[in-house]
């Protein structure tokens, strides 16, 4: 998945506004206790990560 897939998922889900909130603020356990933002920095991948947010808010099958 490319960062730019990840981001896109991130607006359709959450809302742009929320997503970027989220991404900045929300501490996730499946990311090592980091936020989205913080683990993208740290190199985690895209997939990675989306899966992590997917687990976190018990997002549908389907859009993961």
């Amino acid at each position: 998945m490319r960062l730019t897939a990840f981001w896109n998922n991130m607006h359709q889900q959450f809302g742009e506004a929320y997503a970027q909130s989220l991404a900045k603020d929300y501490v996730i356990e499946g990311l090592g206790s980091r936020t989205v933002q913080q683990a993208l920095a740290d190199g985690a991948s895209p997939k990675e990560v989306w899966r992590a947010v997917c687990d976190a808010f018990d997002l549908p099958f389907s859009v993961r």
